[in-house]
């Protein structure tokens, strides 16, 4: 038997109420809401690749700047997941016993912190260094899709919050540091074959 924390005691009543919504709710807007749940992510990738495009226009600083957004967003995923592994807590769907609109993952599948939610923070604050509004942009979208990994029965509240937190702030630190001395690694990617990468016109 696994032993796991059970975090319905936190904000239970809230993830039961936005689930009993999400059931009560129109076919068309569940459909909507478990499609984002499910391939939002690809749509910040496309903002890194456009943030990219046109920082290689404005200077090879610029670029990797850009260049380093999804660099970022895999270590705030590489966060979040190993405090999933340390906190090991169920599944709303586990303990609660509910009707999602997402199937249940199997026990060990852990809930905190929401991986989508820092995923998604990670990439809007990586991108807000690059460019305002596609950081903007991406910003409304990482909201989205936290609240879209509550409506489909995937997390509690507090582990879509904490996801939030956790992709933001290892963005917000990576990003920080880098942007104050972005010419050593404009050589270091200079003299390689990824030179290409940082060409302007």
């Amino acid at each position: 038997m696994i032993l796991a924390f059970d975090g319905s005691s936190i904000d239970g009543s809230a993830y039961t109420d936005v689930v009993d919504l999400a059931r009560r709710s129109p076919g068309w807007l569940d459909d909507l809401v478990s499609a984002w749940s499910t391939y939002g992510l690809a749509v910040f990738a496309v903002l890194m690749a456009v943030a990219w495009w046109r920082a290689r226009r404005v200077s090879a600083a610029a670029a990797v700047i850009a260049l380093a957004a999804p660099v970022v967003v895999v270590a705030g995923y590489g966060v979040d997941a190993a405090l999933k592994l340390v906190v090991r807590e169920d599944r709303p769907c586990q303990s609660l016993h509910v009707a999602t609109l997402e199937a249940c993952p199997a026990p060990g599948d852990w809930s905190f912190p929401s991986n989508h939610a820092a995923i998604a923070a990670a990439a809007a604050v990586a991108l807000l260094f690059v460019s305002r509004r596609l950081g903007a942009v991406a910003v409304v979208a990482a909201c989205a899709m936290a609240a879209s990994r509550v409506w489909v029965g995937a997390h509690y509240p507090h582990d879509v919050a904490a996801g939030v937190v956790v992709g933001a702030l290892v963005a917000a630190l990576a990003m920080v540091a880098l942007r104050r001395r972005p010419d050593s690694l404009v050589r270091w990617i200079a003299g390689t074959r990824l030179r290409p990468l940082l060409a302007t016109s």
